[in-house]
This record gives structure tokens, C-alpha cells and sequence, in this order.
């Protein structure tokens, strides 16, 4: 609905017009009334209305003085001056203020007045609509432009350069001078799984950076032009003339730099960029571009919010999953514990030396996805957490990550989300005893474990703690040391190449057969079995 302002210091007029007029009848909300033109204007700013009916002779701020006060907020603003004025002076002012109508309070009947407020209802009606399909319109040229210019980087990038004369003329109808060298830069949109989370979907987060980048660009007028090329990158190319004194990585970084405060500044994405190195034709951009989208082993040590000229990656040649053990144990500990105040220490320890070391961010993902998933059988082995990670999830979050900082952010939050989930479940058991059970047991995997020996350990009648613990886990105690035994087997038998009966022996049982015939019963295949199977 469209709305209304009723101002007049004639408070029965007031009453008289608000209660005589049908405003919804008419498909218009009356949004107030006000006795004075200072009054309305605050009113305004606050919400401004679409018609506005007024008088002229009012204290504190007349009523042509509203108008010209309104106008100045909303040019659009639909006035109809009521007034007991008929002098003609008055009347010129108003039309001077492209005043819809002037009618006299004397001579008013409301009727006169609805009549006209309907017909200000289809102008504005009109107008509407006007604006929505112009808006579309654009909206339409705008999304058909961006898409043929990602078409454009896409083809450049993907497929043959058959005929650069061709090329040029559509580089330019984008606006980037195809008369000198060219600068390219791409962009990286950083932390982009909180950046996916707050705009919802890639087309709105593709939007939102793609527009205000259009913007800063075209105001810059300079001649760089911004080119999508997925929800997460694009493509900056800075056309470069000759004869230019400057040094064209400087001017290019200056900008890069300005771009970075502003877009984090107003829209709170951090952006990161790789500078390529200039090329003089098409042919040469076509290598440069590719070579910029294979930089992601730069990218992945890159901080967020960095600005860098792309460069030869060289990394280590060591195995990192020569110190998984270490790593996986000290992990383990964290959830054993429960140390919240430890997560971060511990990860930025490991990330750190992954920094330092520069291992493959091939390796590194690889041996991220395996230490999440051998703590998340530890979380489903310890009867206080509940399997609340997906592997799929955590499969495809660890593959979307591009940078070792958000892989930080990624596996703090795994471990935070752990504890937080752990200690949820701990407080649905009040008894302590029960817990204190379940970290004994995890601690002494290494050896036999008895029921009698736990009893003593919690100072508890062997007889009232098993039912006790039975009670409040649903399985004996004997089950539940034999299922955490076997969840440690199958760690063994995944990352070791221990013989099957060393592995009996790690986890304190002398008798061979009886190891084998336990690991059967709980993984339904014997160790040999599961280690082919998952191999």
C-alpha cells in the first residue's frame, strides 16, 4: 500500500478527512497526521510517504516549506495542497513545486478529495511499474552482460585461440584496450565457507563482490576490467600502455590494495589476489591466465587478505605421514580429555610446522581427511559422543578449502563442535562413576582389563558398578572394553603394517585365537579380512 500524510493545524480537519476517507478501499495506508510541517518532516525522514496532503499556513514550517523539504528527500512525492488560501500567488508557488493539486478548504467536500487520491493511486500505480520493468530490464542487460564476459574468460581459458583479431574485438566491447600489454590479476575470495554461509548462495556472494569490484573499477577509470570466473575467483586484466614511466606492478598493487578496504570495509569479504607477469599478446594472457589458475599451491600458503606476484612453488620432499602417529595421539588426547582450552595450541602447532615444512597441499589434505576420520571412529567409540559428523561432509568441506588458514579455522571447529557435543552427552549421565569408566578404559587399551580392576580403580562394589554401568550405557562392561579394542585394531590394521598378532599383543591379549574370534564377533570379519577389505 501506499502512504499517506495528513498536515494541518486545523485539527478537525485532521479527523474529519482521516475518518471520511476509505485509505484502504483505496489501496492507501494512512500513515498519520500531524499538526504542524516540522512535525511531518521528522516523520519523513524516518518513513517517507508517497502522497502528501497538506495545508499551507502552519506554524513553525509552512506548508510550502514542507513541500520543498520533501521534494528534496523524494522528488517522486505526490502532494495535493489543501488549503483556505485562494489567492492565486499561493497556487503558483505550489505549481512551481510541481504540486499534483490545490484545492480550497472552503469549498472542500471529501468526495472531491478521494477522487483525486485515486487517481493519484493509479499514477503512482503507473510510475510502478514503469520503474519494476525498467529495473528488470536492466537487471536482464546487467546479468546478460556478466554472463557473456564470463563466457568470455571461460572460452579464452578453456579452449583454442583460433583468431585474435576476433578476440580483440570482443575484449573490447567489454571495455578492456586491446592496443598494449596486458596486467593479469586473479582474486580469491577468502574464508569462503563463512563467505558461503552469510551470503547463502554463490550467485548473491558472486554478486555482491562482482558488483562492488564493477564499481571501484569503473571509477578508477583506468581501464581494468573485472572478469568472473566462478563463485570464489576472477579475473583482474589491466591493460598497460607503452609508453608509461610507471612501473605497471605498482600502480596495479596500489589499486589491488585500495580494492581490499574497501570491499572487506563493506561488505566484510577479505579478497587475496596473485599477480601475473605482463604478456603482450592474447596467446601470451591464455598461458598467463591458466598459469594463475594452476597457482594453488601458492594459494594455499597464502594468508587472507595478501597480495602476491605469482611465483615458482617448490615443496618439501618429505612424508608428512611420518608424523601422523604423533599428530593423531595428540588429537586424541584433546577429545580424551576434553581440554578445550588445547585445541587451538595443538592445531596451530601442526599447522605451523605444515607451513614451515611447505608439504604438498595434496599431501596436506590427504592427511588432514585421514586424522578427521580416524578421531571420528575415537568419537564413535567413546560411548559419551554421538556420530555427529558426516563423512561425505567432511569430505567435501576439506576438498572446497583452498588455503591452509582456513584449514586451521576448519579443524578448530571440528574439535570445538566435538567437546561441545561431548560434554551435551556428559550431562545427560550424572554419574561420574560411569565416566571415569569409560577415560580408564581409553588409557590402558595397551593391556587387560578387567571389571574387578575398574571397580577397585573407582573404589565401587565389582557387582553394583556393572549394573550400574550396564544401566547407563546399554551394553556390559566387558562389551564395551572388547568394542573399544577393536576400534583400536582397526586404527592398527589401517595405518600400521603390524603383523595381525602384534597387534593382538599391543592391545594385551597373549592368546592369538581368542583375539581373532573377539575382533569377528564385533567387526564381523576377522583382522586380516578388514585389513584386505580396506586396503
Amino acid at each position: 500500500m501506499y502512504k499517506v500524510m495528513l498536515v494541518d493545524d486545523d485539527y478537525p480537519v485532521l479527523e474529519l478527512l482521516s475518518e471520511a476517507i476509505p485509505w484502504p478501499g483505496l489501496g492507501l495506508e494512512l500513515m498519520g497526521t500531524y499538526e504542524n510541517g516540522e512535525v511531518a518532516l521528522e516523520a519523513a525522514q524516518v518513513v517517507m510517504p508517497d502522497i502528501v496532503v497538506t495545508d499551507i499556513g502552519m506554524p513553525r514550517l509552512n506548508g510550502l516549506e514542507l513541500i520543498r523539504a520533501l521534494k528534496e528527500l523524494n522528488p517522486a512525492v505526490r502532494v495535493v495542497i489543501l488549503s483556505c488560501h485562494s489567492e492565486f500567488h499561493y497556487a503558483q508557488q505550489a505549481m512551481k513545486l510541481n504540486v499534483q493539486d490545490y484545492l480550497v478548504k472552503d469549498t472542500l467536500d471529501p468526495q472531491d478529495l478521494e477522487t483525486l487520491l485515486g487517481q493519484l493511486k493509479v499514477s503512482l500505480d503507473e510510475e510502478s511499474s514503469r520503474f519494476i520493468k525498467n529495473d528488470q530490464l536492466r537487471q536482464l542487460v546487467d546479468r546478460n552482460r556478466e554472463q557473456h564476459k564470463e563466457s568470455f574468460i571461460r572460452g579464452m581459458v578453456h579452449s583454442p585461440l583460433l583468431n585474435e583479431m576476433a578476440w580483440n574485438e570482443e575484449a573490447e566491447s567489454f571495455g578492456l584496450s586491446t592496443a598494449g600489454d596486458f596486467l593479469p590479476v586473479i582474486c580469491f575470495i577468502d574464508g569462503q565457507r563463512s563467505a558461503r554461509q552469510r551470503f547463502v548462495t554463490d550467485d548473491v556472494l558472486r554478486f555482491a563482490v562482482n558488483n562492488l569490484l564493477e564499481e571501484m573499477l569503473a571509477d578508477e577509470k583506468t581501464g581494468n576490467i573485472n572478469f568472473t570466473y566462478d563463485a570464489l575467483r576472477s579475473f583482474i586484466i589491466a591493460p598497460v600502455s607503452g609508453g608509461i614511466k610507471t612501473n605497471p606492478y605498482d600502480v596495479a598493487e596500489a589499486l589491488l590494495k585500495r580494492i581490499q578496504s574497501v570491499v572487506n570495509g563493506t561488505i566484510k569479504i577479505r579478497l587475496s589476489f596473485i599477480v601475473g607477469s605482463l604478456c603482450k599478446t592474447p596467446s601470451e594472457l591464455k598461458q598467463e591466465l591458466n598459469g594463475l589458475l594452476a597457482s594453488s599451491g601458492q594459494r594455499f600458503y597464502m594468508y587472507s587478505n595478501s597480495l602476491e606476484r605469482k611465483n615458482k612453488q617448490v615443496f618439501s620432499c618429505n612424508d608428512l605421514f611420518a608424523s601422523y602417529d604423533e599428530a593423531v595421539n595428540a588429537f586424541r588426547e584433546i577429545l580424551i580429555e576434553g581440554r578445550t582450552d588445547r585445541v587451538e595450541p595443538v592445531v596451530r602447532h601442526w599447522m605451523q610446522f605444515i607451513r614451515e615444512e611447505r608439504f604438498r597441499p595434496d599431501m596436506v589434505k590427504d592427511w588432514a581427511m585421514k586424522l578427521m576420520l580416524d578421531l571420528k571412529l575415537k568419537l564413535q567409540s567413546m560411548q559419551m559422543f554421538r556420530n555427529h559428523f558426516s563423512v561425505d561432509i567432511l569430505h567435501r568441506e576439506l576438498l572446497e578449502i583452498d588455503t591452509l588458514e582456513e584449514m586451521e579455522v576448519w579443524i578448530v571447529h571440528f574439535f570445538e563442535s566435538s567437546l561441545v557435543v561431548a560434554e551435551e552427552v556428559k550431562e545427560l549421565s550424572k554419574r561420574t562413576e560411569v565416566l571415569d569408566a569409560i577415560h580408564y578404559v581409553t588409557l590402558h587399551l595397551n593391556r587387560r582389563i578387567t571389571l574387578d580392576e575398574v571397580a577397585e580403580h573407582l573404589f565401587m562394589n565389582p557387582s553394583y558398578f556393572s549394573r550400574l554401568f550396564r544401566k547407563e550405557t546399554g551394553v556390559t562392561f566387558i562389551e564395551y572394553v572388547n568394542r573399544m579394542k577393536v576400534e583400536r585394531a582397526k586404527e592398527l590394521l589401517d595405518q600400521t603394517s603390524l603383523p595381525v598378532a602384534k597387534i593382538g599383543e599391543a592391545l594385551g591379549y597373549d592368546n592369538h585365537s581368542y583375539f581373532i574370534k573377539m575382533f569377528r564377533s564385533q567387526a564381523g570379519v576377522t583382522p586380516q579380512e578388514y585389513r584386505n577389505g580396506s586396503s
